[in-house]
């Protein structure tokens, strides 16, 4: 493996020594070291200060997992939320391991000097501080999940450990185990003619040290089959539950009733999720679709990056499960809680009948200016319309696709598709306008990442219906969210475009914040028409008048418009950037607010997750503030606005990641209609004015609540009882 990297990276760079690159995986954020050079003192002095403005992206993004914690650990949120927030911490940091650390990992195997170009800590620096952060934060998971499963006894709902059943309880279990479940078992025990199992990606195994003859063996219980419940519901009891790995766990004496138990304990692996086409690996002639499904399948079996296990094991043992997994011990974590907390939306469902224990109820709206009984198009052309998910409702966009299936006037749909829903309108429109004879050109990236399978599927789905499919450039994953509706009547080309922040996808539309655009702009039309003219022919645009496209036209004009308000506020005139994202580690773009703050320009920036600047630097970044919000809605829309008076506003697909302004084919629309700018600086205000579920990030880099003066706002509350209208 060690070898095929090391290939792999001067076919790339060609030489040993490579210049400070970008690399796709880690967006960016890498760097070789160039030779030692002498610095003078007082630009030694302005490196340190600057290097202090900076943050290191994986460090930053446990910090936002941290907020997810702290939002399970909130007694003002309830309890059923809580659980929620609970399970979304461990689902994130699974995913975070699966992807970044992995990256990280293989990163080493390339080379031990690469760096990260903004705090220069080396792939191992960086796993060290990871794995220390994240015993840390399991620690308190741990205490948090003991409290929430407290809690759940003033409900009547046990989870119970073995050992805290009563005999009646013990009565069923021993006949349950006995009849329903150890006849599903598949124990074997490591030996000679038993080499070590594969062990799959998050699933729960039970492991046990047994003694035969003076002779010590490994025995493993897979706890994770299909037919298995995970939750076993003890009769006599309205809600007491025993989790089934634990149940194994406990009878393992009868599992192997050859051996002597000596010790056992519940174990789990997550393995590294990156999965990249090789060009080389393939000809020309390959589907790339079947590329995909080829690496897909090949997922399941990537190297392990960690352990978790429960109880304390011969450490001989545990060492020789860290060989075969090629594991170190750093890559290994007690957990004092389920290895797995998704069973936690079963205990939800059975919380359902309590609506005080769950956030209020909402139902997304159709905005009050919509007229759903009135064809949506004229409406367009009346009024650019804007949608502010999941306040509003997606109906008029929907209505919009499906008017365009059977209108006769509409000659083509062009359509950018990242991730949909599992039963998706958007697909059922898109076939629908197919069958009927329109042209329907689909992108349908399979390269997002963990719905590659699903986006496949679509993909075939689409075809077969009669669209013409793109799976996604060479070189780019296409992220953005573009749709092109083209008329035509009376010999006259009519565009209707829609650009939004978030994926074409009725579920997520739900339980994210985004923006959608829709609008008869004739420029924009026409621009967006270009834009997929040129990705059918494998091309990216390199000029444009009113999108901001990346690769070649997005990062370039952010910073030109960056370096006008530092003109302004150089000219002693009122200076301004506002900006809401996902994530912010692009270097040159953190660079750029840097210098900008120093110049005098206010920097309001609102940064849900990773973070890569630090506001507040004494004579750095004096003039920046960054809020982070984590709440009911995952916040996820983009906005960049560019000037303290009449300020130039974009909605994007893109954070400023180098992976979305240099890796990716991002799209982001200039706000034009007066009002719908006035809404949007509305919403952002509102954000910035939040005091009961925003952070704000302190000169040190680390999150602290803000300060709770005058009336608590919730902004996302206050969007629900007013729509932002």
């Amino acid at each position: 493996m060690k070898e095929f990297f090391k290939k792999l990276w001067f076919r790339l760079f060609g030489h040993r020594r490579p210049a400070p690159v970008l690399n796709k995986e880690l967006d960016g954020e890498i760097e070789l070291p160039a030779e030692e050079e002498k610095i003078e003192a007082p630009a030694a002095a302005r490196k340190a200060a600057r290097d202090g403005c900076y943050d290191n992206r994986e460090l930053s993004w446990l910090k936002f997992n941290e907020r997810v914690l702290e939002e399970a650990e909130d007694m003002r949120n309830p309890l059923g939320e809580r659980l929620s927030f609970a399970s979304i911490f461990q689902s994130n940091l699974d995913e975070f391991f699966r992807v970044r650390v992995g990256s990280l990992f293989d990163q080493m195997l390339i080379s031990e000097e690469i760096r990260d170009n903004k705090t220069h800590m080396t792939c191992r620096e960086q796993l060290t501080a990871i794995f220390s952060n994240v015993r840390s934060l399991s620690g308190r998971k741990d205490a948090d999940y003991a409290a929430l499963k407290n809690e759940l006894c003033n409900y009547g709902i046990e989870i119970l450990d073995y050992k805290e059943t009563d005999e009646a309880d013990r009565v069923f279990l021993r006949a349950y185990f006995r009849e329903s479940v150890r006849p599903l078992l598949a124990p074997l025990v490591v030996g000679k003619k038993q080499p070590f199992p594969f062990l799959n990606n998050r699933d729960i195994y039970a492991i046990a040290v047994l003694e035969k003859k003076e002779k010590t063996r490994l025995g493993i219980v897979p706890c994770s089959a299909e037919m298995l419940p995970r939750l076993v519901r003890i009769p006599q009891h309205e809600n007491r539950y025993i989790l089934m790995e634990d149940l194994i766990l406990h009878f393992a004496g009868k599992v192997f009733d050859n051996y002597k138990v000596k010790s056992k304990t519940l174990i789990r692996i997550l393995r590294n999720a990156d999965i990249d086409p090789d060009e080389d690996v393939y000809d020309d002639d390959t589907d790339f679709r079947n590329i995909m499904e080829q690496l897909v399948s090949k997922r399941r079996r990537l190297r392990p990056i960690k352990l978790e296990y429960t109880r304390p094991m011969d450490p001989a043992i545990m060492a020789h499960a860290c060989e075969y997994l090629e594991l170190g011990e750093a890559h290994v974590f007690q957990s004092k809680s389920p290895l797995d907390l998704s069973f936690l939306s079963s205990i939800r469902n059975i919380l359902r009948d309590k609506p005080e224990l769950f956030f209020d109820k909402y139902t997304p709206q159709i905005p009050q200016e919509i007229e759903m009984r009135r064809s949506i198009f004229p409406q367009i052309e009346e009024k650019d319309i804007f949608l502010f998910y999941p306040y509003d409702s997606m109906e008029p966009f929907l209505k919009m696709l499906t008017e365009a299936a059977d209108n006769p006037n509409v000659v083509s749909i062009k359509m950018t598709l990242y991730r949909v829903a599992s039963h998706s309108r958007v697909i059922g429109a898109l076939t629908r306008a197919a069958e009927n004879g329109k042209e329907v050109d689909v992108l349908v990236e399979l390269r997002a990442r963990f719905d590659e399978a699903n986006n496949i599927g679509w993909s075939r789905r689409l075809e077969e219906a009669g669209c013409t499919i793109l799976y996604g450039l060479d070189d780019l994953k296409v992220h953005s969210k573009l749709c092109l509706i083209t008329t035509k009547k009376d010999d006259h080309i009519f565009y209707y475009t829609q650009i939004g922040t978030g994926n074409y996808n009725e579920t997520t539309a739900r339980l994210y914040t985004d923006f959608a655009l829709m609008t008869a702009h004739q420029g924009i039309g026409a621009e967006a028409n270009e834009f997929f003219q040129k990705l059918f022919l494998g091309e990216v645009m390199s000029e444009t008048k009113h999108l901001l496209i990346a690769p070649k036209v997005l990062i370039t004009p952010a910073l030109q418009k960056i370096d006008h308000q530092i003109t302004l506020a150089q000219e002693g005139k009122p200076a301004y950037v506002g900006a809401k994202m996902n994530s912010l580690t692009d270097k040159t773009i953190i660079d750029k607010f840097i210098e900008a703050s120093q110049a005098g320009v206010k920097i309001e920036l609102i940064v849900r997750g990773s973070c890569c600047l630090i506001a507040g630097v004494p004579g750095m970044t004096e003039n920046v503030t960054v809020r982070s919000i984590v709440g009911r809605y995952l916040e996820h829309s983009r906005i960049y606005i560019f000037g303290a008076e009449d300020p130039e506003m974009y909605i994007s697909s893109a954070d400023f990641m180098t992976r979305n302004t240099i890796h990716r084919v991002e799209v982001a629309a200039p706000v034009y209609d007066e009002d719908v700018k006035i809404r949007i600086l509305h919403i952002f205000r509102t954000l910035m004015a939040d005091n009961v579920k925003a952070r704000v990030q302190l000169s040190n880099g680390e999150y602290t609540r803000a300060a709770a003066g005058g009336d608590p706002l919730c902004a996302q509350d206050y969007f629900q009882k007013t729509g932002n209208r």
